[in-house]
């Protein structure tokens, strides 16, 4: 091997970060969060199933034929928004070179008038995985667009060519200003960063022999016109609240043993009596986590019931764990089925053609491809972004019980422990001055959990009118993941300290197994605390923790 192959090799690896896992086949239809994941983490490659490539061949034919026939069409062969009334051309029953030139003209400017983004560029991954997701979308068959297009996302992946991305500047309704970076790059234009380096974008495709695309027909508005982006940041919200979630059952855990608290709230008995969904499943893992504590014998010392955010858990655990499962079921809809307006609907059913003149007139039979080219409104995320604000309140709920059982750990009057849970000896302030840090994370929390899908003006000459804002929505469920990742990290900090301080007072008692296996893990990185110190180290050792566990 030469040594630029084993750089070339070396850096593959880098940024792949694991071992390679195998190719992705995508059809457009069956996709996983997982797998979209290891493609955009660089760890599988992608390829496309004939079948899919066969659809978006005829798609294409499709269109062109409608063009031919003189039918307009949303973006080929009228504008865009505001100028859906401007005809960019007349192909009147044949594609001449001028039709064609007049085409890719309009394409080539689509992509830099919308390449408008604002702010940061997305994270790596993050534009990666929009990618992966646009290329699935497109391969269910509704663009329109050539081939050639399809196969330059693949090839985007495969040779980790990452188009520069905005991470700001959409509304929700499809994410024209960002998505059509990508599409800037693949005409030779913009930036991208190859295997992790920046360059313009006609020198990523040099380095990776690649031709760039000649843009015609739909092939601009199907890079630009769709909702991958937003859907990227969504997909990592829904990770990253997933992974704290997991976790609630056993911080809790940890923190009940610490207060010497019930398990009554989350008994079978109790929850039966209002079966509301989820609350039953929710309660059982509560009760798994505490499986062989010592909290389910009898303790004279223990009050009859415990602070409300001890015993409203398992609610706010139930409603968390429904609000991800429903998240989920409109994500996978979303990344596994067309965004594209107007739809390219191959054999499309003509149930009301008989009876509608206007219907008909969708209809486009061409040499040998048939179907209808129909005006919708399938750019449309509002599912997706009601289900991201739904979790991330459920999400803040899990936060307000966690700072409300951090603080109760930390008052002896509902401990029978030290107050501020100060060890014997520490003349200092122990916990007391710490629970600012976790109630400022919350009050972010508070802030992000708004509901923001109704915000917004008019735009586009008024005739863009309504807004999902699902960028902002699941960019804000990833940070009251990440906030409430510290806060269940602080608690983690409190409730080992309970633990430490009531064997000190009444002896070893028995902890469950998956309580003392956090317990155990986290006194190896941060030991009791027996004198004040800095507590950034132990807070962000405990959050890690959380993130891992």
């Amino acid at each position: 091997m030469t040594k630029t192959r084993v750089i070339a090799a070396a850096v593959a690896m880098a940024f792949a970060g694991t071992a390679f896992a195998g190719t992705v086949q995508l059809d457009g239809h069956h996709l996983t969060m997982e797998q979209a994941w290891d493609v955009a983490n660089g760890k599988s490659t992608v390829e496309i199933a004939p079948e899919a490539k066969t659809f978006i061949v005829n798609s294409h034919k499709l269109v062109m034929a409608a063009a031919a026939q003189g039918k307009p069409v949303y973006g080929l062969t009228t504008g865009v928004g505001l100028n859906k009334d401007k005809k960019l051309f007349d192909a009147s029953g044949k594609l001449t070179k001028e039709v064609l030139d007049a085409s890719r003209a309009f394409n080539y400017n689509a992509f830099r008038a919308h390449s408008a983004g604002i702010g940061p560029m997305m994270p790596e991954n993050l534009a990666r995985l929009s990618m992966v997701i646009r290329l699935n979308t497109m391969l269910a068959g509704q663009t329109g667009a050539q081939y050639r297009v399809a196969e330059l996302y693949r090839d985007f992946l495969n040779k980790h060519i990452t188009p520069e991305i905005p991470s700001r500047g959409t509304i929700g309704e499809a994410d024209i200003l960002l998505a059509s970076h990508v599409g800037s790059v693949m005409i030779g234009e913009w930036k991208a960063r190859v295997d992790g380096k920046l360059m313009t974008g006609a020198e990523a495709l040099k380095a990776k022999g690649i031709t760039p695309l000649v843009p015609e027909g739909k092939d601009a508005l199907a890079v630009l016109s769709n909702s991958s982006v937003a859907m990227a940041y969504t997909l990592d919200g829904y990770k990253k609240a997933a992974q704290v979630v997991k976790t609630t059952p056993v911080v809790f855990g940890l923190s009940l043993e610490g207060l010497n608290g019930n398990v009554a709230p989350f008994l079978p008995q109790t929850v039966a009596v209002r079966p509301f969904p989820g609350l039953a499943d929710a309660a059982a893992s509560l009760r798994v986590s505490l499986k062989g504590s010592y909290l389910w014998q009898p303790n004279a010392e223990r009050p009859l019931q415990d602070p409300l955010s001890f015993r409203t858990t398992v609610y706010a655990l139930a409603e968390a764990n429904n609000a991800l499962k429903d998240l989920k079921k409109v994500i996978d809809v979303q990344i596994n089925a067309g965004d594209d307006n107007p739809a390219t609907i191959l054999n499309a059913k003509q149930d009301y053609r008989a009876e509608s003149r206007q219907v008909a007139n969708y209809f486009v039979d061409g040499a040998d491809v048939k179907g209808a080219i129909i005006p919708s409104a399938n750019f449309e995320v509002l599912p997706v972004a009601l289900a991201v604000q739904r979790a991330s309140l459920a999400m803040a709920h899990l936060s307000h019980c966690a700072v409300q059982r951090t603080i109760h750990l930390s008052d002896d009057h509902f401990t029978g422990l030290s107050r501020f849970l100060t060890a014997a000896g520490n003349k200092g302030h122990a916990f007391g001055a710490i629970q600012k840090a976790f109630m400022g994370m919350h009050v972010d929390t508070m802030a992000l959990a708004q509901p923001v899908s109704l915000y917004g003006m008019p735009v586009a000459g008024d005739i863009e009118d309504t807004f999902t804002q699902l960028l902002q929505t699941g960019d804000r469920l990833g940070q009251i993941a990440e906030n409430t990742r510290y806060v269940y990290g602080l608690e983690l900090l409190h409730a080992a300290q309970a633990i430490d301080l009531r064997r000190i007072k009444s002896g070893k008692f028995a902890m469950s197994s998956d309580t003392d296996k956090l317990y155990t893990a986290f006194r190896k990185v941060s030991p009791f605390v027996d004198r004040d110190r800095q507590f950034t180290p132990d807070i962000e050792n405990a959050a890690r923790l959380i993130g891992e566990w």
